[in-house]
């Protein structure tokens, strides 16, 4: 941070301390709104897939939506009753055609299903169907729009009720961390950083349309953000005045040491969430763009709002040395004991987290489907009524777009297309008109299931002369998205492992920690998958976490998980590593240096850890699966790589490599000292700042 604006904050903390209230306002009243404005619906699927240029041929050619987006469940077999479902389900604005659909087996119940104009908006058209119906006992509303609108609402009241739970615990936690007024400093920068980025996000929004879903991590995240780097340079601040007093050295000492390695923290999380971008799914983008904007918003927050509040109150701020003592004489013990046996503890400590992380080498992807939807909505009243009492042939379809100029290739298309594996029985090819056909084609088990996954990839093989086919339908989306990832899975992790050896590099200048650190937050990775899939793969917990297992693990969330738990594993390292090479360049020995960099730093990052989980592991209260994936597996990243990786194994290797942790070639250190110039830290003894002149 430039030393010349923190001089300025110092030197007039009050005003600066005006200038971040008016922008918090600002920024309240001009970025709150943004969730509102944000996209509810879809965003896992590229917009160029074959299923979505499938779907935009039908549109184009009925103006009609290619599937019914409306099912409508009446529990009477009074065709009265139903005949007046349907004319009102007809009378609603944007609905195009009203379909009775089909009977239960046991003959009780009956469904209706609604087709959409292609032209409407699909969540308004569900929410006056929800509503035309709400007071109508023996009548339920669901189907795929209404699933999508109760999804996207059901998010937001998570997302409400996530930070009624979170904020009184980190509340509680920080009083107990930080200590006293000092409590303040987290709370005013994650209330900055939210909001701030609120702010960004509403802009790009302009130019991006973002997924509704981003808001979780920028809540989750920006408040974790915030703590982390308030509460590291908070223990810095109070080191400095141990040393030197409330000066204005000690606030100048604290930015140009704890402020630079926030810098460098910031930057690892921002470039590990931004290779999320460059997957072509909306869902993966948006959560990409929103985790590197919180990244750096968090660290502007904390480098803007710390040297103001340090100015303010000064020794106020300060702790007994009693504790802080104590603790550090712990961490610095436990790192000599682990040197002194480092190969026996790495070996040990490698072995466990693979084990653990062997689940996830046997995930089984999972579609986002309605068992997504929390038990208590209609739509998932309708879904699960449809398995249980529709179970006939003809439930489930996959739909063909195809376009020729005669009719004879479509009628052989549609001959073959009956004879494939898993399709129940024939289907007539239907006219839309300008050479455009539709074929639905009944199959076997649920939509994205399986069968017709097998179908799709069947339907897109068949040749026939004469003929452009494209396959649509939850099944073709679910194969379009898991093709994406794997087409752009190698470009992201190459960037992601790049850029970070990159960051790593220019914050320590050798090749070596860098390196330890991939591995290290990779072992981390997969223990936070590893638990991902050992819990919602395998349907455990269920009771306590409220939600239902369909087999798998939604793919997003694994890419989304990963990223995020990367990122913090590597901020957590830039902590240690950061103080390990300050104490080594003051003249320590490479042990000594080890220790003492994790007297300094373990107690503030394991406690940073705990209660970055409760503000990320919030996503966990979600009723809605895989954000709660998210959340489950981060929480469990973050104290494993705090708890184990900082604890453990980064002591055990450095006291084994000993001096070669810093090794570089020649070459690579002069560019290094020509790139990464740094101004020496300023002198301790300083003035206090008028300020802090009556402080005691």
């Amino acid at each position: 941070m430039a030393l010349p604006l923190i001089h300025r904050i110092i030197a007039r903390p009050r005003r600066a301390l005006v200038a971040l209230f008016v922008f918090v306002a600002v920024a309240g009243v001009l970025g709150g709104p943004v969730a509102g404005a944000l996209d509810s619906s879809g965003g896992f699927v590229p917009d160029d897939a074959d299923s979505v240029r499938a779907t935009e041929r039908l549109e184009a050619a009925t103006g009609l939506a290619p599937s019914p987006g409306l099912a409508v469940l009446v529990d009477d077999p009074d065709t009265t009753r139903l005949d007046d479902v349907t004319a009102r389900l007809a009378g609603l604005d944007g609905v195009a055609r009203v379909t009775p659909a089909a009977v239960s087996q046991d003959g009780t119940s009956r469904l209706v299903l609604g087709t959409v104009e292609a032209s409407a908006d699909e969540e308004d058209v569900a929410g006056e169907a929800v509503a035309e119906f709400e007071d109508d006992d023996g009548v339920t509303v669901g189907g795929r729009a209404v699933a999508t609108l109760q999804i996207g609402e059901t998010v937001g009241k998570d997302l409400a009720r996530a930070e009624l739970l979170a904020m009184p615990l980190l509340l509680i936690l920080s009083l107990i961390l930080f200590g006293g007024r000092a409590a303040l400093l987290p709370v005013v920068v994650g209330l900055t950083t939210v909001l701030g980025t609120f702010l960004v996000l509403t802009g790009v929004n302009q130019v991006h349309g973002l997924s509704v879903f981003a808001l979780n991590l920028v809540i989750g995240l920006g408040l974790g953000l915030a703590i982390d780097y308030t509460l590291f340079l908070l223990a810095r601040y109070r080191e400095e005045m141990r040393e030197n007093g409330p000066t204005t050295g000690s606030i100048v000492a604290t930015m140009q040491t704890a402020g630079h390695t926030v810098v460098f923290s910031a930057a690892t999380v921002s470039v590990a969430l931004a290779t999320l971008t460059v997957f072509p799914m909306n869902f993966l983008k948006s959560m990409g763009i929103a985790g590197a904007i919180v990244a750096i918003v968090a660290a502007c927050a904390s480098l803007l709002v710390a040297p103001m509040f340090f100015a303010l109150m000064g020794a106020r701020l300060a702790r007994r040395t009693t504790r802080a003592g104590t603790a550090e004489g712990r961490w610095y013990r436990l790192a000599h004991a682990v040197m002194r046996r480092p190969g026996r503890i790495a070996a040990a400590t490698a072995v466990v987290m693979i084990a653990l992380s062997a689940p996830a080498l046997r995930a089984q992807w999972a579609p986002i489907d309605d068992t997504v939807v929390p038990t208590d909505q209609s739509a998932r009243t309708v879904s699960d009524r449809l398995t249980e009492d529709f179970a006939g042939p003809g439930n489930n379809l996959v739909t063909v777009a195809l376009q020729a100029d005669e009719s004879a290739p479509v009628a052989e298309y549609a001959e073959r297309a009956a004879e494939l594996s898993g399709v129940q029985a024939p289907a007539q090819p239907r006219a839309l008109g300008d050479g455009t056909w539709q074929l639905a084609l009944p199959v076997d088990g649920s939509a994205a299931g399986q069968t017709a996954q097998q179908a799709v990839t069947d339907l897109r093989q068949l040749r026939v002369a004469g003929v452009d086919a494209l396959v649509a339908g939850p099944a073709a989306e679910f194969i379009d998205q898991q093709d994406a990832i794997a087409d752009t899975l190698p470009l992201a992790v190459g960037l992601l492992v790049s850029l970070t050896l990159v960051v790593l590099w220019l914050m320590t200048s050798s090749v070596i920690l860098p390196v330890k650190a991939v591995v290290m937050n990779t072992l981390t990775v997969g223990v936070a998958l590893g638990a991902l899939t050992f819990v919602y793969q395998d349907g455990r917990l269920t009771g306590l976490l409220g939600y239902t297992p369909n087999g798998g693990v939604e793919p997003t969330d694994f890419l989304v998980a990963a990223a995020l738990v990367f990122a913090l594993s590597t901020d957590y390292g830039v902590f240690l590593l950061g103080r390990i090479k300050e104490e080594r360049d003051a003249g320590l020995s490479e042990r000594e240096a080890v220790a003492t960099g994790l007297a300094r730093t373990g107690a503030v990052v394991t406690a940073a850890a705990v209660l970055l989980a409760v503000a990320i592991g919030a996503f966990s209260t979600s009723s809605i699966s895989f954000i709660q994936q998210i959340g489950v597996a981060t929480a469990v990243g973050v104290l494993v790589d705090a708890f184990v990786v900082r604890s453990l194994l980064v002591p055990s290797l450095m006291g084994l490599l000993g001096r070669w942790n810093w090794w570089s070639p020649r070459w690579l250190q002069r560019v290094h000292d020509r790139v990464a110039r740094r101004e020496p830290p300023s002198s301790r003894a300083d003035e206090p700042p008028h300020a802090l002149a009556d402080t005691p």
